[in-house]
């Protein structure tokens, strides 16, 4: 598996099996960009570095954000963003690959693309490839 190059600004986009691996690999930190109550209610990833890109009340920008990712970084890792479908985590990439770090997005997310019915977890992503996380 390759990453696909990014065309909007970020280093590119990888498949959920590869950000987990680099992960398991020591050459990439997984930040979950999601907010801390879609962590709390929907599930995570062990491990995974919290980095709300936006958050409640009105979906404000994280004001710690660059602060935490460059600190993930450290080192000269890459990150792997994972957002609920892979959108957020293009605009965190984007801002990441600003603050001069190499930075991918998870595509399809923790939770995939609604299926038929309006419903998540049936069509692709983290859960629905049987990747680690837990619900509390």
């Amino acid at each position: 598996m390759q990453p696909r190059t990014g065309q909007g600004g970020y280093a590119g986009d990888v498949s959920p099996q590869l950000a987990w691996q680099w992960v398991q690999q020591g050459e990439a930190v997984l930040v979950d960009v999601r907010t801390d109550a879609e962590r709390e209610w929907v599930g995570f990833v062990p491990g995974a570095l919290p980095v709300a890109w936006k958050q409640w009340p009105g979906m404000a920008m994280n004001a710690g954000f660059d602060e935490a990712v460059r600190a993930a970084a450290d080192g000269g890792r890459k990150l792997v963003l994972l957002c609920r479908s892979g959108v957020r985590s293009v605009a965190a990439a984007r801002r990441a690959t600003e603050l001069g770090l190499e930075a991918y997005n998870i595509l399809e997310g923790f939770e995939g693309d609604p299926d038929g019915h309006g419903q998540r977890g049936r069509k692709g992503g983290w859960r629905y490839h049987g990747l680690p996380w837990r619900q509390n």
